[in-house]
């Protein structure tokens, strides 16, 4: 039985460049290899973005779903970013 299987891809005309691009610089092989790497790529970053919601995201609202006192408005968060911003700014 076959470990792969062949797809036909239509891609923006700025991506084909980059894929033709990689292959004739030797980066990769083929254009296969190039989209294989990209999509490892993708997987990896997933799997990064679904452990931090699980871990920290999921954390931080398990503490503010149990003690909503914890809460911020929008207006504090905005208040804040800005003193925040105007003290960076005159570091500057």
């Amino acid at each position: 039985m076959r470990s792969t299987k062949q797809l036909s891809v239509t891609l923006p005309n700025e991506m084909a460049k980059e894929v033709a691009a990689k292959v004739a610089s030797g980066e990769y092989a083929s254009e296969s290899e190039v989209i294989r790497d990209g999509l490892r790529a993708l997987q990896a970053r997933d799997r990064a973005v679904d452990q931090w919601l699980s871990g920290e995201v999921g954390d931080i609202y398990d503490r503010l779903k149990a003690d909503p006192s914890r809460a911020r408005s929008s207006s504090d968060v905005k208040a804040s970013l800005a003193r925040a911003h105007k003290r960076n700014s005159s570091r500057a």
